[in-house]
């Protein structure tokens, strides 16, 4: 089993992407726009981590 999984893209040169931590449940963003790149936890309004159950 693959601890990470995609479950959003969107986009193509500049992307947006996230992913769910397959043990811990917990979604993460990843961006990439030309070779830049970032990938970071999903946070919710209270600034608190999302967690797909």
């Amino acid at each position: 089993m693959e601890r990470f999984k995609k479950i959003y893209q969107q986009g193509t040169i500049s992307m947006v992407e996230i992913w769910v931590d397959t043990e811990t449940g917990v979604n993460y963003v990843f961006h990439r726009d030309g070779n830049a790149a970032g990938f970071t936890v999903l946070l919710d309004q209270g600034g608190k981590p999302v967690v797909t159950k």
